[in-house]
């Protein structure tokens, strides 16, 4: 099988909902991206077999195919196709798993890979009347969470709530809400460090927002917060049980980014003479109970160890998906992993959790860590999805 190599890796900074990015289509931030591929390739464009774009919302903007729609706009020549697919959360992960099995059996060699989403401009959605008179109607916000539920779904279990299945993970695992404000409080700590060392300079495009009367800059990741301490955190009131622990401040708050990388094979490499970045090894999806969704990047990566024959201690960085603080610690106990290990630069709780395009993000972000650090060999990046899933694809560095 052939070998799959990341050669670019880029995203925009992550604005917070209602943010600095509020104003952009998401279709214009995705083709933003891609456009800068575009500008930095050394070989035909017209040489990419496909561009493959996670997107979990695909109700307003990002709608009928957003990778087609960003191709377009991008200056991409149009023979380029896209494809749109969607794991919600784990979403742009997946189009990296698809843009590898591709290359992997030869159907392709070079790919684009990536993510987007607006969680700022996502639309209201009205159900149809079924007649005249009507009333049924029903309308639901898609920035999040369920909607248009299917009632035998509902006869089959309770269906809870994003932040509910976190505190179901804290009390399966017997986390405390110390230890997750904790957790989210070392997010922050790690990302605005890592901001301060310049880490995030070479990953982060900076994108010029025009508006009628005014432009600015984009370029730093609006959610980390210098000003956060424990105490105050600790001060949060629960927000989905009235005597849980979960918090808006040990919860990944809801952003809008997107981030794309180029993947090819090693001759495609070789022929146009690339520099490699990292390497994609292997991947794995697995499903769990709906209820307990955070665990799971737990079952991915168990599978992902038997398929490759790898032990978790094999990898030196490992980027976990915080979509809250008792999920990441469920897995970061279920596995058993080395916290040390784990976002070295700061996760979601404190850069953000723009859903299909978190995937990509923090392989962008891994992807970076490696180039820099070549005492990183191997790497992980894996995700918790709504409706019981959990994603892993594993790193080698070049």
């Amino acid at each position: 099988m052939k070998r799959t190599f990341i050669v670019y890796a880029k995203r925009t900074a992550i604005g917070k909902l209602g943010g600095k990015l509020a104003p952009v289509r998401v279709d214009d931030m995705m083709s933003f991206v891609l456009q800068d591929i575009k500008d930095n390739l050394t070989f035909d464009p017209a040489l990419i077999d496909d561009v493959i774009i996670g997107c979990a919302n695909q109700a307003g903007e990002d709608n009928r195919n957003l990778a087609r729609m960003a191709v377009v706009l991008s200056g991409l020549p149009l023979s380029v196709p896209g494809t749109t697919i969607n794991r919600l959360c784990g979403s742009s992960l997946d189009a990296i798993i698809d843009g590898f099995g591709r290359i992997q059996s030869g159907v392709a060699d070079c790919l684009i890979v990536g993510g987007a989403e607006s969680m700022t401009r996502g639309p209201f959605v009205l159900s149809k009347a079924q007649n005249s008179y009507d009333r049924e109607q029903k309308m639901y916000d898609t920035t999040f969470g369920w909607r248009f539920i299917n009632p035998k779904m509902e006869k089959m279990f309770p269906l809870y709530g994003m932040g509910e299945t976190a505190e179901e993970v804290a009390a399966l695992y017997e986390i405390t809400r110390a230890e997750q404000d904790k957790f989210a409080y070392d997010s922050h700590v790690k990302a605005i460090a890592a901001w301060k060392r310049g880490d995030f300079d070479d990953e982060v495009l900076p994108y010029n927002v025009e508006l009628k009367k005014e432009s600015y800059l984009f370029s730093k990741d609006e959610c980390p917060r210098a000003d956060t301490t424990i105490e105050a955190l600790s001060k949060l009131r629960p927000v989905f049980r009235k005597d849980g622990t979960v918090t808006a401040g040990n919860s990944s708050p809801m952003n809008d980014g997107a981030a794309a990388l180029l993947i090819v094979s090693e001759e495609f490499m070789k022929a146009h003479k690339l520099t490699p970045m990292i390497e994609v090894t292997g991947a794995a999806v697995r499903g769990v109970h709906p209820n307990i969704m955070g665990t799971g990047p737990i079952e991915a990566v168990k599978v992902l160890l038997r398929r490759y024959n790898k032990k978790v201690t094999d990898f030196d960085a490992i980027e976990l998906n915080e979509a809250f603080a008792a999920q990441a610690l469920g897995c970061i106990k279920g596995l058993e992993l080395d916290p040390s290990k784990v976002n070295l630069n700061g996760g979601a709780i404190a850069i953000g959790h723009p859903l299909g395009g978190s995937g990509a993000r923090i392989v962008t972000t891994l992807a970076h860590q490696m180039k820099k650090n070549k005492a990183i060999k191997e790497g992980l990046a894996t995700m918790c999805i709504g409706v019981g899933q959990g994603i892993a694809v594993s790193f080698k560095n070049c």
